[in-house]
């Protein structure tokens, strides 16, 4: 035997095979949910990851409304954002966010998850998040799985 019987694969943008994945956020926790998206996001579950290529998979998240958060961290959670002006920090709770706007929780628990830099700013493009259960992705034939079938 003069030569290895295997190769090592490392993927490039040519050889990337994307699906589009939708992932249903009806009472699951945030954190657990945000980093099996991250997972799948980010091409980890595949066998050919290569960490500097985008070779995860597209993910549409529905009924972001309906996300749990454990404890008491629904109420004790803050975000902070500022405004930019002298004195303009503000303050919101996760339960003030899924009143108002559900889709930011999970994409911030997310994007946590995700690398600081620009190739987690492109994979993070990859997702898409919706309050209900509509989704006007349905033209890529997506398909269904649930979060304790990723491996």
């Amino acid at each position: 035997m003069d030569s290895l019987s295997y190769k090592t694969i490392s993927a490039n943008a040519a050889t990337v095979d994307k699906q589009w994945v939708v992932i249903d956020a009806t009472n699951e926790v945030l954190g657990r949910l945000a980093s099996q998206v991250a997972k799948i996001l980010c091409g980890k579950h595949k066998p050919d990851y290569t960490p500097h290529v985008d070779n995860g998979d597209y993910v549409i998240v529905i009924n972001a409304a309906k996300v749990k958060l454990s404890g008491n961290k629904m109420t004790d959670k803050v975000y902070v954002r500022h405004t930019g002006y002298p004195g303009g920090q503000r303050f919101a709770t996760p339960e003030e966010y899924l009143a108002k706007k559900p889709e930011f929780v999970i994409e911030e628990a997310v994007r946590g998850m995700l690398p600081k830099n620009r190739l987690g700013s492109a994979i993070f493009k990859n997702l898409k998040v919706y309050a209900g259960a509509e989704h006007p992705h349905i033209a890529q034939n997506p398909k269904s799985i649930k979060l304790n079938e990723i491996k």
